[in-house]
């Protein structure tokens, strides 16, 4: 394992990212509400394929915990039973933690697929804290990294629960984005710490704080987005998925920071750009941080202007948080460069 963990830690890394990528697909296939439950789905360990199955019907076989849509309600069987012709309202107890009762066969595999992509992380995270307690001789800081890295995976398993219980309050979807970057943060961390690599970069005062700004602008414009996002959700269950034209109307102050707020953090990145140019300070990562800054604004402008073609959300958000660990990453090796100089 001590010969294999640095791929460990980049698998985990990976796996994060791809919840990520699932959750952005969530997001932009309206898909947040496709399990009405957590961690189950309308009651079982592998979703419902067709409506049928979870609409009551007479001298069915029903098991505890399964969920039904009846009268659009959802209901609860209190105990295993088999249905009688007609329905008896003592064998169910009402849902009450939200009240959104559809089934679209889709949005249900969507969100399954989400929920999967968490579960095979989670077996990853568990090679990780063995590995990393395997190195504690070697450096302190990396069972307490991957230690805490994996207990953030398990808050985020309850803030999922949660975001599903509120039907997808904005708040907690923030909350949820934001921890899933602090896990990223850790994970790269871990994998700073363990590199072998010798670096040849230069430290420079001005560059370091423009990058700890850069780090910050990422937080808070992702943290934003998200807000942009629940509005524009909101405007869909209102005038329907087919009209993206009206997701933008009459868009809150929130928008409008996020995008003005855009013009900052491009100005950030471009003088961090061109102090690495001209001081000949060794940081590649930064011609990778301009690339997906470009890709971003061209994302958000298509999402504005084009009525967010399908697949844009996923690129934008998705790009969003890989640059965000770039900025970090780069951030610890202008920290190493410090104690070179």
């Amino acid at each position: 394992m001590k010969n294999r963990f640095p791929q460990v830690v980049q698998i985990a890394i990976i796996s994060v990212y791809l919840i990520f990528l699932a959750g952005s697909v969530v997001r932009m296939t309206g898909s947040g509400m496709g399990c009405p439950d957590w961690p189950k789905c309308f009651g079982y360990y592998i979703p419902p394929t067709s409506e049928e199955q979870i609409t009551w019907k007479p001298n069915t076989i029903y098991k505890e915990g399964f969920i039904i849509i009846k009268n659009e309600t959802l209901f609860v069987a209190e105990h295993d039973l088999r249905t009688e012709e007609n329905f008896n309202k003592k064998n169910w107890a009402n849902y009450t933690k939200h009240d959104y009762a559809k089934f679209n066969k889709y949005h249900t595999w969507t969100e399954y697929i989400n929920r999967l992509a968490s579960v095979l992380a989670g077996f990853v995270f568990l090679f990780l804290i063995y590995g990393a307690f395997k190195r504690r001789k070697k450096d302190k800081r990396i069972p307490i990294l991957a230690f805490s890295a994996f207990f953030l995976m398990l808050v985020e398993g309850a803030l999922g629960k949660m975001v599903v219980d509120t039907n997808l309050k904005p708040g907690m979807i923030t909350i949820h984005m934001v921890l899933g970057l602090v896990i990223i943060a850790l994970l790269l961390w871990l994998k700073f710490i363990i590199s072998d690599k010798k670096t040849t970069f230069k430290y420079n005062a001005v560059f370091n704080k423009l990058l700890i700004a850069s780090v910050i602008f990422s937080l808070i414009q992702i943290a934003m987005g998200t807000q942009v996002r629940q509005f524009i959700d909101e405007q869909v269950k209102l005038f329907g998925f087919e009209n993206k034209n009206y997701s933008l109307m009459n868009p809150s102050f929130k928008f409008y920071f996020h995008r003005s707020f855009t013009i900052a953090i491009v100005l950030v990145n471009i003088g961090m750009f061109y102090l690495n140019q001209i001081k000949n300070l060794g940081y590649k990562l930064v011609n990778w941080i301009i690339a997906l800054i470009f890709l971003e604004v061209i994302s958000g402008i298509l999402m504005y202007y084009a009525e967010i073609p399908l697949g844009t959300q996923a690129v934008h958000l998705l790009a969003g948080a890989i640059l965000f660990g770039l900025q970090f990453y780069l951030w610890l090796q202008s920290r190493k460069a410090i104690n070179k100089n």
